[in-house]
């Protein structure tokens, strides 16, 4: 029979006897049509395809619905009403209705993977798509109409929901390919390189200055072939140097730099480089990885984790804390390589004092302060210079050739400069000649594995690591000491260093570029970002290993997401190092991206326009964080000129270009007293206008408490009583210094000096009679008081 004729017959026949040879008919739609989504009669048979499996049940708020657009007019009209009728859509509302009710139904979305959540949602799209559409398809068209006539069942809608919920959540069509591409319980044959050969492990454990690293460095000095694999930059800048000038030449690799030391080009027989720039197809002799316990770090440790298990090196020298010794051993036994243990003391003695310093007017040459913030760090470099004294200044966002300068003035013994003031920066990378370390708080901001911010005291590991850094065994001082700036921390810092170190419990893992892709080929039109979520969601570990937070991935590929960028550039783009802190760094990410994605290279022209260049010596503290942000900028732009060489031609020339702005931060950083203090009163502190992004209005409340303190003082109040709190309530000057943005010491010189000042002014408009603008400014505001 064919279409026409049964459209024909179909149309002569009564409305009531069309559904009782609908089965002749649908034959028909078939043959001219293909097949149907299932049996149109009851479908209980369909629930036994669910594929779950036994797996973890997956979290359904990730599944972000896609959009189905209803169908507007075909060009072939209404096909399904010329065989029925229209549809009467107030019909159609109450067949879905009862369909949405019905326990059954929702029981067999369920056995499909749509829980309460999912087909909500699935039922909402399905009838939008239903009511809104033009004409539907013959198959769904047939079937409303039979319900209507009761020649069919409300069930016999499922396979067309089942359908449509598919094209809006297509993980449900996949869920098993999905969990086959994200398991990830058997890293160790992810390299099968390195499990062709027998490695053998050697672990040098031990404290800070115990020597372990040294005798790892020997052996890769002496060994034919070799690579180093370190936290940092720095650590990975220091073995290149080290390992040319005892003859041996090596190369550096970094993320953003490659630096060949052979003339004609070829690659040295030994590296140094990043931990996450590793090769695991490169044969060694002898591979050395340092701070191994770094393999738990909940955003960096799969680096450490893939070097581990995917070097290919007849011997692997591992150096860190005995507390990754068990988890290291058990991981090795998963490869069939044992473990050989080698422990190391402490070379010079190291002793935590019985009293704090309460008062950095008790500081002595070759003290370090360690603080945690930054706002910290200046207030006590400011301190220390009102002291009379210079100090040395050291924190993570500064490039590392300032650190590296900073190190050096601390270090020179012909250099005034004695005090150290510093970030646990200083716990990695820096050789310092540091006597004593002082703890300014031992609080310490971090990112837990949720990627949640929390405020607590520092791990028994951060606190020994930090602490390890005074009385080193190649500095001029040969005992360590350390204590707190205040007498409460005091306890608490001893009871921290004689706590054990808790055992290292997993090892760090990170999806593939190549399975974020195999995703994406089964889910082509999800986001990135999305992609992410499900996969860590879909994801199964053992107990040896977890999967490493990726907030920071997520945040660059939302950023990015409206660029129209190929998978694979897009994964690239998203692992940039940079800090979602920086707004500036950031807008430069999406920025880069966009000028990618419209084929344009990013010349060495463009970029001295885009961060208008030349750039300043700072003023005040923010322009130095400006600086500080340009700088990574540069780095961005090198470590993305790596991995895509055309669009990123100039890194020869962006590099010159770094190193000369790495000489005005140098600058900057050296004055940095100069930065924050008070250079003259309308002004006040630049380093609070920098903090709060408003130069003008904080001078202004400064002022304003130290009016506030003149005319207290005037009335007979107390002169110790804090600014501000004459009446009860507690004044700016007051939170600023219980947030430690001020100092009492810093409030009182502000005082001082305020009212010095005001006497001047009031001693010169008495005697000339005049007023300059500032001065009207200032009597207007003084009769207001």
């Amino acid at each position: 029979m064919s279409f026409s004729r049964c459209a024909l017959l179909w149309a002569r026949l009564p409305a009531g006897r069309q559904a009782g040879h609908r089965a002749a008919v649908l034959s028909a739609l078939r043959a001219h049509c293909g097949p149907l989504p299932g049996a149109l009669g009851r479908v209980p048979a369909l629930a036994a395809s669910s594929a779950s499996g036994g797996s973890k049940t997956p979290n359904t708020s990730l599944f972000v619905p896609l959009t189905v657009k209803p169908q507007g007019p075909s060009a072939d009209g209404d096909v399904g009403a010329e065989l029925t009728r229209p549809l009467d859509k107030n019909e159609v509302k109450k067949i879905l209705d009862k369909f949405y009710k019905r326990k059954e139904i929702q029981k067999l979305g369920a056995d499909y993977g749509l829980d309460a959540r999912l087909f909500h949602q699935a039922f909402i799209s399905f009838r939008n798509y239903i009511m809104q559409s033009h004409s539907l398809d013959v198959d769904i068209h047939i079937v409303l109409n039979d319900i209507c006539f009761s020649a069919a069942h409300v069930d016999d809608l499922f396979p067309f929901f089942l359908r449509h919920a598919k094209q809006i959540f297509p993980m449900l069509e996949c869920k098993d390919d999905l969990r086959k591409i994200s398991d990830l319980r058997l890293p160790p044959n992810w390299y099968p390189e390195a499990r062709a050969i027998q490695r053998k492990i050697i672990f040098h454990s031990g404290p800070t200055n115990s020597g372990k690293t040294y005798h790892a460095i020997q052996k890769y000095l002496s060994a034919k072939s070799g690579v180093y694999c370190g936290p940092l930059k720095l650590l990975a800048h220091e073995i290149f140097e080290k390992s040319n000038a005892a003859g041996v030449p090596c190369d550096l690799v970094t993320g953003e730099e490659r630096v060949t030391v052979e003339t004609d080009g070829k690659q040295a027989a030994h590296v140094a480089c990043t931990v996450e720039m590793c090769s695991v197809m490169t044969p060694y002799e002898v591979a050395v990885i340092d701070e191994i316990q770094m393999i738990r770090d909940p955003a960096r440790g799969w680096a450490w984790t893939r070097a581990l298990l995917g070097l290919c090196a007849e011997e692997i020298h591992l150096c860190g804390e005995s507390a990754a010794i068990d988890l290291v051993t058990e991981l090795m036994y998963t490869t069939g390589e044992e473990v050989e243990v080698r422990n190391y003391k402490r070379l010079t003695p190291i002793s935590v004092l019985d009293h704090a310093l309460e008062s950095l007017d008790n500081l002595r040459p070759g003290d370090c302060v360690v603080c945690f913030s930054k706002n910290d760090i200046y207030s006590v470099s400011r301190q220390i210079e009102i002291r009379g004294l210079e100090s040395a200044v050291i924190y993570g966002s500064l490039p590392p050739g300032t650190k590296l300068a900073q190190a050096k003035k601390f270090n020179d013994p012909n250099d005034p400069c004695k005090i150290l003031v510093a970030t646990d920066a200083i716990g990695m990378g820096l050789n310092l000649s540091i006597r004593r370390i002082i703890f300014y708080s031992l609080l310490k901001p971090s990112i837990n594995e949720k990627g949640e911010k929390e405020i607590e005291p520092i791990t028994t590991s951060q606190a020994l690591q930090i602490a390890g850094r005074a009385g080193r065994f190649s500095s001029q001082y040969k005992e360590g000491e350390v204590t707190t700036m205040n007498r409460e921390d005091l306890g608490l810092l001893k009871e921290i260093l004689n706590r054990p170190v808790d055992p290292i419990k997993a090892a760090g893992l990170h999806p593939t570029a190549e399975q974020i892709e195999m995703f994406a080929y089964h889910l082509p039109d999800t986001t990135l970002s999305n992609l992410i979520d499900i996969f860590v969601d879909f994801s199964q570990v053992d107990g040896q290993y977890f999967v490493c937070n990726m907030d920071d991935f997520k945040f660059s590929a939302e950023l990015i997401q409206h660029i129209p960028l190929s998978l694979r550039v897009r994964y690239v783009f998203c692992t940039a190092p940079i800090s979602k802190k920086q707004p500036f760094v950031c807008s430069s990410l999406l920025q880069f991206a966009r000028q990618y994605s419209r084929n344009e290279p990013l010349t060495f022209a463009w970029l001295r326009r885009y961060i208008k260049w030349p750039l300043h010596p700072p003023k005040n503290i923010k322009d130095l964080m400006d600086l500080e942000a340009v700088h990574d900028v540069l780095d961005l732009y090198l470590w993305l000129s790596y991995r895509f060489m055309d669009m990123f031609p100039d890194a020869s020339l962006i590099r010159d270009l770094q190193k000369e702005l790495d000489g005005i931060i140098q600058d900057g950083v050296h004055n940095i007293t100069k930065l924050i203090k008070i250079s003259e009163t309308h002004k006040l502190l630049n380093l609070e206008s920098s903090l709060a992004g408003s130069q003008s209005r904080l001078s202004g409340t400064l002022k304003s408490q130290a009016r506030r303190v003149r005319g207290t003082k005037t009335t007979g109040s107390k002169a110790a009583e804090p600014p501000g709190t004459s009446n009860g309530e507690i004044s700016l000057a007051s939170r600023l210094v219980q947030q430690g943005l001020l100092t009492p010491d810093m409030l009182k010189q502000l005082e001082k000096e305020w009212l010095t000042q005001q006497t001047e002014h009031h001693r010169e408009r008495t005697e000339s009679g005049t007023y300059s603008k500032g001065t009207r400014r200032k009597k207007k505001e003084h009769n207001s008081d």
